[in-house]
Parts: structure tokens; C-alpha cells; sequence
């Protein structure tokens, strides 16, 4: 008999401050209530639940963020470099259509935003718990067709290799590109002063190029204001995104810069009045995280929006003093021209029907991440 007690929330509003107190006593924002409430009432398209596991002490040593959706397979796997005959294998065992799949973490979010722990207690049998305890949610989830568990980083292998003992296999994602600031930069110019001649001049080309745009630091207001506009740029980025499970509802940042206040960043780039790009970020444990960004691709070559979006981010970082910036996944590339380097991570998925899984699974070991070329920029 396990020595764990599961509690199961439909809501964030009814789990117990206490339980916050007992597996986040550092202050992670990604596992305060504001935050988590906040992308639960702005997207209702989505089925949130929460777990939280306590020992025989009814100390909480973990809280889980459950998120059901569903969506296209073919989408899942458009930029995966994937053979045709797994792809259409795949295709076939999902059902080819939208399929209802069990995310634990944060579908909007890269990074290791689903499961948070307390300092005591065995990491390997809280994590084992976790893999019966999502099982457990499954089986009462109908529809459903598969569970995928998202993103855990190397160090964190030792403990999540415990979902293996559950059917779940093993896929690598692309990875976070993170920037590691040095804290004697005090300003750009100083950032740039050791970057390598070729690599300054793509970022003096980029802030040359988009001088005439003007900025803005949104408010809770220009939010509001500029609903419409910024979820159109959104959407942009969304259709050219290697993976896309949801599209967000943007209500979602007016609560965050609500809560969060400067901790929340929203810029906008406009063009002769019109806003033409945006960049959304969160100060976290001084970390800076790139949320989502949107802008027009049709100004983007003339007016270098998005480099300029990525100067900004270490414009930013360097201004909030941040140890590090993560620019999250997709257009790899390019953000190592400025400094950033892969982290790669890990998930776990498997199909809800055991004789199905079996047969996905020499698909999924064939699956493999677009490479990409590492630039290296510094001195």
C-alpha cells in the first residue's frame, strides 16, 4: 500500500495556500496560484487539473499541473524530422484526426513548469507516485488517447526515469537556447564589446534597421487596448512554431501584468502608429523567460523586428540583472548568433492503450529533432 495520499482539484482555487507554502518555498511564479489561475479562467478550451501528492504526515512533497486538450497529430509532427512511413504510422495510431491527449505541464511554456517537488522526501518514490497517480487521471479522463509528460532537463533524468517503469517512452524535444549574462555587463555596449566583429555587426544591423520603430512597455491598459492586434501577431508565430499544441488566449498576459507587475514584461513595436511585433517575458528566481512573441513577417525583412526582438530580450535581461535568459525553443539558429546555447530536454509519452503503446514505441525511438547550425559569437 503506497504511503502517499493523492487529492485531485478541478481548480486552482481549491487547493489550500499551504500546499503552495509546502513545494514552493523558493517563490517560483510558475507555481504561485495568480499564475496558474491566470492561464486557467483565460483559456476555458482547456481541462485543467491538479494533483497534489502529501505523505503520511499530510505534508504536500508535490503538486502536478494536468493539462487535457486536444489536437491535430499532424501539427504535433510537421517540423520533426521524421521518416514518411513514421509519420504516417503515427497518423494511423492516433486516428489521423484531433486526438484528446493528458499533458502534465505547461502546453504554453518550455521548460520544467509541471511538476514541482518539496526539498524532502525520495524524489525516485514521489516520482513513481506521480507516474501511478497520472495513470490514475487517465483512466477516468474519456475520450483520451495518450499522456505526455513535459520537459525535464538532464539533471532532473535520475528522478522522471521512473515513468519508464510505466510504458512511457523516451523522446527528445528541442531544446531551451539559454544566454548566460555576465554580471559586469552593465548595458548593451558593453554585451557588444565582446561579441566578434561579424556577430556586432548583425546586432548593430538589427537595431539600425528597426530605428524607425517606435517602443512601448504595455500596460494592463495597452493590453486591453491592443487585444485584437496583439493575438493577430500571435497567431503569426503560431503558424510557423515546429510544435503548436494550443493557441493562447492573450487575455491571459492582462491578468499576469496584473499580478505579476514588473515581473511581467509586454514591448511593442510600432510602425507608423501600428503595432507590427511584440515580446512578452517573466523575471523568475532571476531568470529572464521569452514567453510568446508575435510580429508581422511582412515588415520582419525590412525592418529586422525580430532581431530586434532578440536584442531586446538581452537588453532586458542585462537591465533586470538576470543571471540568464532562457529564449525557449524554435528558430535555434539564429539565437546562438547572439549568444544562446541548446539545453536539451526530455518528455515522456505513451498511448492510453497498452497494445497501442507497444506498437508507437519503435516509432517514437525514430523520432528525432531538426538539427541546426551552433553559432559562436563571443570572443
Amino acid at each position: 500500500m503506497s504511503s502517499f495520499v493523492t487529492t485531485l482539484y478541478p481548480t486552482v482555487d481549491l487547493i489550500d495556500s499551504v500546499v503552495f507554502k509546502d513545494i514552493n518555498s523558493e517563490g517560483n511564479i510558475y507555481f504561485s496560484k495568480p499564475f496558474l489561475k491566470a492561464f486557467e479562467t483565460s483559456n476555458p478550451q482547456i481541462e485543467f487539473k491538479y494533483i497534489s501528492i502529501s505523505d503520511v504526515d499530510k505534508n504536500t512533497v508535490a503538486l502536478v499541473l494536468v493539462q487535457v486538450i486536444r489536437l491535430n497529430v499532424e501539427g504535433m509532427l510537421k517540423n520533426i524530422k521524421v521518416a514518411p512511413f513514421v509519420r504516417k504510422g503515427l497518423g494511423l495510431l492516433f486516428c489521423n484526426e484531433h486526438i484528446k491527449i493528458m499533458f502534465c505541464g505547461n502546453v504554453f511554456l518550455s521548460g520544467e513548469h509541471g511538476i514541482s517537488t518539496a526539498e524532502n522526501g525520495s524524489k525516485k518514490d514521489i516520482y513513481s507516485e506521480i507516474g501511478t497517480a497520472l495513470d490514475a487521471v487517465a483512466a477516468n479522463t474519456k475520450p483520451m488517447h495518450a499522456i505526455f509528460i513535459k520537459d525535464f532537463q538532464l539533471a532532473s533524468l535520475v528522478h522522471t526515469q521512473s515513468f519508464l517503469n510505466f510504458g512511457y517512452s523516451e523522446i527528445k524535444v528541442e531544446p531551451n537556447m539559454i544566454i548566460q549574462l555576465k554580471p559586469e555587463w552593465k548595458n548593451f555596449e558593453e554585451y557588444k564589446n565582446i561579441l566578434k566583429s561579424k556577430y556586432r555587426v548583425k546586432a548593430n544591423k538589427a537595431d539600425s534597421k528597426s530605428s524607425i520603430l517606435e517602443t512601448r512597455l504595455f500596460s494592463s491598459k495597452d493590453l486591453e487596448t491592443y487585444k485584437h492586434e496583439l493575438q493577430a501577431l500571435y497567431q503569426n508565430t503560431i503558424d510557423k512554431a515546429s510544435f503548436n499544441a494550443q493557441v493562447l488566449n492573450l487575455d491571459t498576459y492582462s491578468q499576469l501584468s496584473t499580478s505579476l507587475k514588473d515581473n511581467f514584461i509586454v514591448k511593442g513595436y510600432f510602425l507608423e502608429n501600428r503595432l507590427v511585433g511584440f515580446l512578452t517575458g517573466l523575471v523568475n528566481d532571476n531568470k529572464l523567460d521569452a514567453h510568446f512573441i508575435g510580429l508581422d513577417y511582412e515588415l520582419n525583412k525590412s525592418h529586422a523586428i525580430y532581431p530586434r526582438i532578440l536584442n531586446d530580450y538581452v537588453r532586458i535581461g542585462i537591465e533586470k540583472q538576470v543571471s540568464s535568459i532562457n529564449l525557449g525553443r524554435t528558430a535555434s539558429e539564429i539565437k546562438t548568433t547572439i549568444g544562446a546555447n541548446p539545453v536539451e530536454l526530455s518528455c515522456y509519452i505513451k498511448h492510453k492503450n497498452p497494445f497501442l503503446n507497444s506498437l508507437i514505441k519503435p516509432f517514437l525511438r525514430r523520432i528525432k529533432i531538426k538539427e541546426f547550425k551552433q553559432h559562436s559569437p563571443f570572443k
